[in-house]
């Protein structure tokens, strides 16, 4: 009675090898170093492997390591200040093409690296790193929004031929569309509500005009504002990729706001840029029936907007978007062959593609500019240049909408679904330019309202108290264990422990990030392993006063306390998967560790714990159990 089959025993070994494996890669901690990543016309390569680590060896900055990835280049160093003095020395010698930035990355042993075993990703309040908190400028949503309408109204009414005196959307965010009589407003209004369903139309009269007022539906406005915090959450997760950063958080915070976490990033500048930029282009034919220098002097013709080239030359174009950023799905900077100056090349969806190529088709000959327009944030200032506060005394922000065209050629030939850009000043602004452009326009301007920085000492002192935490908690467990149960106390503690290691493993290989609450969750679960061995310890002494022999004491413990175990531990699982359901950041990490550690423990105190025991006491003639 009580003895596994030997592949048992071969099963419980083979999971303590991999779990102690991959658990591994969390004790030996990370390493400063920089990180070295270049844009799609300069590459990273073996070759500038050997030139940074050539500099360094110049420099005399001592050198842990330095690996060549997908990511680009990563340099372990002694200490934060060799890590500051080679960040410093590396983009001096790099250039612009390169980008240089401090980063934190595992100690982890070469020998690991067969097995792939990575440690599990910390969290900001661990790791440190920077947090943004962003808004959303919900009033340019609508705006762009009711612009969009103008036009569409415009273009509607023309396409059914029904003639209108003028479409103005008025201060109050109302559009209004004037008739001469009232058959034609009649015949507008009923198109109106066909075409665009998001408005809601009324009719009236003023004078010998005849109007139709829209505005938008507060059904359609909750959709737009939906939409805006959607499409700039996926915008910023792309610009994340781009910087490279590990396990980021980004999420929704109440009606227009975002939150952005960054683990491990200890240069913000460059994060800070990329994230805060709300960059896109316009495309737009060039007014070549009117003079621009005429038009500077007011007189600007009806349909097209004044523009000055980067140059300072004036340049018309007309008000309709041919199609927008929107439309663009990659970017890449490069070279043009040719006059060896900077380009991005352009590549759009299908809509885009369609309509470029039926624009260019019917322009051949014409000019097409592209507009790059951004919104930029500054601090409001007196005469002086001094910052003017509210009265909470916060510097008072201004939003500034920059447009300027990059480029203004002439079509040669239809175009489709790939082009060029060109006109760029450098290298560098090629590379911001596709960067922004492939990770996708923001909906709307956001400001960055709040940052915080979290030092790694910091999130190393938060390590250090949970690691404490857990360390009493054993200790206290271990001490009670064995005193109440003796020996059979050494074998829950015993998987106890494979139960913390395997917990550790298992969130390694997932690559799961580990968060303060996270390590709540690492307490609770060690506090539930601990459960069930004491449910299957406590049945085991009702089974010997009740007059039954050790060996079917033993039997009868595990298997009758299994039901038990499993309705406890199934119930709490429910509740973890609601929690991360429906729970944020925190919570989720919370989640997170209790469902892996109710697994883990379920098969350490069931099958690892039995399995130690089936090898000491199973098959013996026993007088007495230890217990």
């Amino acid at each position: 009675m009580n003895q596994y089959p030997l592949w048992k025993y071969i099963l419980i070994l083979f999971v303590l090898v991999i779990g102690g494996i991959y658990s591994l890669p969390n004790l030996y901690g990370e390493d400063p170093a920089v990180q070295i990543s270049g844009s799609r016309s300069a590459k990273v390569t073996a070759a500038t492997l050997e030139n940074v680590q050539q500099q360094l060896k110049d420099a005399e900055i001592e050198v842990l390591g330095a690996v060549l990835d997908d990511n680009g280049i990563k340099v372990r160093l002694k200490s934060t200040s060799s890590q500051l003095k080679a960040r410093d020395l590396l983009q001096s010698k790099l250039g612009d093409a390169y980008t240089v930035a401090l980063n934190l990355v595992p100690a982890t042993p070469v020998w690991l690296d067969f097995f792939d075993a990575k440690p599990m990703y910390l969290g900001l309040d661990l790791r440190g790193g920077v947090h943004f908190l962003m808004e959303v400028d919900m009033k340019t949503v609508i705006d762009k929004a009711l612009n969009s309408y103008t036009e569409d109204m415009r273009r509607t009414m023309r396409e059914e031929k029904i003639r209108y005196r003028a479409v103005r959307l008025l201060a109050s965010g109302v559009l209004e569309a004037e008739f001469q009589d009232e058959e034609t407003r009649d015949k507008g209004e009923r198109v109106i509500k066909d075409e665009l369903r998001d408005l809601e139309v009324t009719t009236s009269q003023r004078g010998d005009l005849f109007l139709v007022t829209a505005a938008m539906k507060e059904s359609a406005v909750m959709e737009k504002q939906r939409f805006a915090i959607e499409q700039n959450m996926t915008s910023l997760r792309n610009r994340v990729n781009e910087l490279g950063v590990a396990e980021p958080i980004i999420q929704q915070q109440g009606q227009d706001r975002i939150v952005v976490q960054l683990p491990g990033v200890q240069d913000t500048a460059k994060a800070k840029e990329i994230l805060g930029r709300t960059a896109t282009l316009d495309f737009r034919m060039v007014d070549e029936e009117h003079d621009p220098v005429a038009a500077m002097s007011g007189r600007v013709p009806a349909g097209s907007q004044l523009y000055k080239m980067r140059n300072g030359v004036p340049i018309l174009l007309k008000k309709q978007s041919i199609y927008s950023g929107d439309n663009i799905v990659d970017a890449a900077p490069g070279f043009d062959s040719l006059n060896n100056t900077p380009i991005v090349s352009i590549t759009l969806d299908s809509r885009g593609a369609a309509i470029n190529q039926k624009i260019t088709g019917k322009n051949i000959n014409k000019r097409m500019a592209v507009v790059y327009i951004e919104i930029k944030t500054e601090t409001k200032r007196d005469k002086d240049g001094n910052p003017i506060l509210d009265e909470q005394g916060k510097e008072i922000k201004v939003k500034r909408r920059v447009e300027e065209v990059i480029t203004a050629p002439v079509i040669r030939a239809q175009l489709g679904k790939r082009y060029q850009i060109e006109g760029l000043d450098s290298v560098e602004e090629a590379n911001d330019l596709s960067l922004l452009l492939r990770a996708g326009a923001l909906a709307a301007p956001i400001d960055i309202v709040e940052e915080r920085t979290i030092g790694p000492s910091l999130g190393q002192d938060n390590i250090d108290q949970g690691f404490t935490s857990i360390l009493i908690g054993f200790a206290a467990i271990f001490v009670f264990m064995i005193i109440y149960y003796s020996r059979f106390g050494l074998i829950a503690n015993s998987a106890l422990l494979l139960n913390v290691v395997l917990l550790v493993a298992v969130l390694s290989i997932f690559q799961a990030t580990l968060t303060l609450p996270g390590i709540a969750g690492i307490l609770l679960t060690v506090g539930m392993a601990v459960d069930a061995n004491v449910l299957i310890f406590e049945r085991i002494r009702e089974e010997i006063r009740n007059g039954s022999t050790p060996q079917a004491s033993i039997h009868a413990g595990y298997a009758k306390a299994l039901s038990t175990i499993a309705d406890a531990n199934i119930t709490t699982l429910i509740a973890a998967i609601m929690l991360f359901n429906f729970g944020t950041g925190p919570i989720k990490g919370f989640a997170i560790t209790l469902s892996i550690g109710i697994l883990t423990s379920m098969f350490t105190a069931i099958f690892a714990a039995r399995g130690l025991t089936n090898k000491l006491y199973g098959g013996r003639s026993l007088k007495k159990l230890p217990i």
